[in-house]
């Protein structure tokens, strides 16, 4: 028969396969290994191109798990996650939470600055609109100014395109722009996620997309300028201080993107 110190060990191993996150720095024969869960604009913009270049420098192995920045968030919480990826302001993430898990320790968090990327107010190829002022874009996005005849355009209604549950972006934008106000532009047109804001915006003369200035760059579609540019704050979050070993992610991380060519 096996005696308590068998059963206590075995009860461990179990305990630590059933959550994956409960393993890191262990590293086994190799590297340790660090979950990172959230924001799919951080993963595009700083994991896709440099994942290999950060677990280099940092002596790590990092598994990613694109989803968006609440849920890594919350995988935090519940131990399924070491770093969570953010793409917008934290208070904005952590008042989405709130409306569902109002008992999380929030002031946990700590927040680590990586990257940033700007942002760009999409527009169709054939809209001749060239550039609008910020408080022009104001009234847009808070449905004071509704049709693209009234700033230079086409006798078309102004269709915002959103993804559903905001997104990085369009909290960057109500934070930044808006001072923290909600956007409020009649029937917007709502999309799953962020590639599809592009697509709608290629194809309907009255789209206003918001998204990411890479992202309009690569496509059909113009870049509507304001008066000063809408930077989205790129972000690793932990759930109290980091470890020495999660610290050199951080610092990887963020050497990396300083060095990338821009």
């Amino acid at each position: 028969m096996h005696g308590p110190r068998f059963l206590f060990s075995l009860a461990a191993a179990l305990t630590v396969a059933a959550s994956p996150a409960l393993a890191q720095g262990s590293g086994g024969a190799g590297a340790p290994n660090f979950i990172v869960q959230g924001s799919t604009t951080f993963t595009h913009q700083v994991m896709d191109p440099h994942q290999g270049a950060i677990e280099k420098a940092a002596g790590v192995k990092l598994t990613v798990v694109p989803s968006k920045s609440s849920l890594g968030l919350l995988a935090l919480f519940e131990k399924r996650g070491d770093f969570a990826m953010i793409s917008g302001p934290l208070e904005t993430e952590i008042a989405e939470l709130k409306s569902t898990h109002p008992a999380l320790e929030f002031g946990r968090l700590k927040t680590f600055e990586v990257a940033n990327t700007r942002m760009a107010f999409a527009i169709n190829k054939e809209n001749p609109v060239v550039a609008v002022s910020d408080d022009t874009m104001r009234r847009i996005l808070l449905g004071a100014i509704t049709n693209w005849r009234d700033v230079g355009g086409p006798d078309r209604p102004i269709r915002i395109v959103i993804v559903r549950g905001g997104g990085g972006v369009q909290a960057s934008i109500e934070d930044e722009l808006l001072h923290g106000k909600s956007i409020a532009a009649p029937n917007p047109i709502v999309v799953q996620i962020s590639s599809q804001v592009i697509k709608v915006t290629e194809q309907l003369l009255e789209a206003l997309g918001l998204s990411q200035l890479s992202i309009v760059a690569k496509s059909t579609a113009h870049e509507l300028k304001t008066d000063h540019p809408i930077v989205q704050r790129l972000a690793l979050v932990t759930l109290g201080d980091p470890t020495p070993i999660m610290r050199r992610v951080i610092e990887a991380a963020h050497k990396v993107m300083t060095d990338a060519p821009q």
